[in-house]
């Protein structure tokens, strides 16, 4: 898969939902399909994850990267 923005990893995996969601494909187009969703949806949750790891860290006053604690 060619480098793609989240958004447009996202805008791909809600076209071949909608298509695949209509009835309207062949088994093995539908196959076809099905991998494509696995591989952009992976993708689009590896992008979240990474996005969530660089806000859960926080500058501290040495410089150093830190992971966020929430105290209660």
């Amino acid at each position: 898969m060619k480098e793609k923005t989240f958004e447009e990893a996202l805008s791909s995996l809600e076209i071949i939902v909608k298509e695949l969601e209509s009835g309207n494909v062949d088994l093995d187009n539908a196959i076809k399909k099905y991998s494509e969703a696995m591989e952009l949806a992976k993708f689009c949750s590896d992008k979240i994850k990474n996005a969530t790891d660089a806000v859960n860290k926080v500058l501290t006053e040495s410089g150093e990267l830190k992971d966020l604690e929430i105290k209660e």
